[in-house]
């Protein structure tokens, strides 16, 4: 058996984790593995040194001949590898392996990493992932939002976590808010920003750390500078050691409009850090942070509510003591041993549907 993620790039991103995480560890148990990169060339993320790293080349701007090459690499490389199994974590690459495959025998796996409502060509979509094996979805609405004949071959998985032999920081905490993720809009940084410009008026001594990287860093600079927290708010760009750099961060928060489900947000959890969420559409958060337990959910979009949370946090050392000793349990729960077993045990679902 070989397993062939398919995926446009990995500069570093929860995909891409996740990708990374499962990849090292079916390497680990002597399972053949690839990664096929089908927009770019990056590999921000450790690889066991046996995975196959192979490119089809840059991003094509949308060029029909430029596509068709690709589409035409890629048939070439299923070809030469027969029995492999495609496992795509991304919509275009599911489209583009649908069309690379035809005609040969491959099981094909897709996983859905975002809110799939908020897809730009969803018949599209759902026409090519008609003819996988088994779509993988992270939360029960999310499947939920798909047709019939798409939910008849979806199951709901939760994303793997490895955080190590990192232990959870049981000292003091340095008073530093964080953030992990890329600097785009579905992650709304500017909500984060101007609500931590309302917190930071009661609380001076804590900075805002945003590990990530994105188009819209400049602009959020800017906006920093705006409100008068330009020295405060940090830029700390891609890290692949995040975790051992917020490990001991007073709180985590994830301020997105729509997120699948954030691995960052389920490492900080699992680190025992105290997290704020935004309650966003398919519930991928309220899966995970169960309000005043282990977290704290907020609206999405709402400045006020979300510097609330991190005023709680801030001036009650033991709520927030509480929050991180629950957050632990989730460490067992889904580490990347147990999802990358129930991965595999999903090639039992054979039997195709087409389109």
């Amino acid at each position: 058996m070989k397993i062939v993620f398919v995926i446009p790039d990995m500069p570093g991103g929860g995909t891409e984790r996740v990708v990374s995480l499962l990849a090292n560890e079916y390497s680990r148990r002597g399972i053949e593995v690839a990664i096929l990169l089908f927009a770019g060339h990056e590999t921000a993320y450790r690889l066991d040194e046996r995975i196959e790293v192979v490119s089809m080349g840059a991003p094509t701007g949308g060029r029909l001949g430029a596509r068709i090459e690709r589409i035409r690499k890629m048939r070439k490389y299923y070809k030469e590898n027969r029995n492999c199994q495609i496992w795509s974590f991304s919509v275009m690459g599911a489209v583009f392996s649908v069309i690379a495959a035809w005609g040969q025998k491959h099981y094909l796996l897709v996983s859905e990493r975002s809110d799939p409502n908020q897809y730009e060509h969803p018949k599209i979509r759902d026409f090519f992932y008609g003819f996988a094996d088994v779509v993988v979805c992270q939360t029960k609405a999310s499947m939920e939002s798909f047709p019939v004949r798409i939910v008849k071959k979806a199951v709901v998985l939760p994303n793997p976590v490895d955080i190590g032999a990192l232990a959870p920081c049981d000292g003091q905490r340095e008073k530093r808010v964080v953030a992990v993720g890329r600097i785009g809009p579905p992650k709304n940084h500017e909500l984060l920003i101007r609500a931590f410009a309302r917190f930071v008026e009661d609380y001076p001594e804590y900075t805002l750390e945003l590990y990530g990287k994105g188009v819209q860093e400049a602009e959020l600079k800017e906006l920093a500078s705006r409100l008068g927290i330009g020295r405060k708010v940090i830029f700390c760009g891609f890290s692949d050691r995040v975790q051992e750099k917020i490990n001991n961060a007073a709180m985590y928060v994830l301020s997105s409009d729509y997120e699948g489900v954030s691995n960052s947000l389920l490492e900080a959890i699992a680190l025992g850090i105290p997290v704020i969420a935004t309650d966003c559409p398919i519930g991928g958060c309220r899966t995970y942070v169960k309000d005043g337990i282990n977290g704290l959910l907020v609206p999405v979009g709402e400045i006020e509510p979300l510097a609330d949370a991190m005023r709680k946090i801030a001036k009650d050392p033991v709520f927030a003591g509480k929050l991180s000793m629950e957050g632990r349990k989730l460490r067992e729960e889904i580490q990347v041993g147990r999802i990358a077993d129930r991965f595999l045990e999903l090639r039992g679902r054979k039997g195709k549907q087409n389109g």
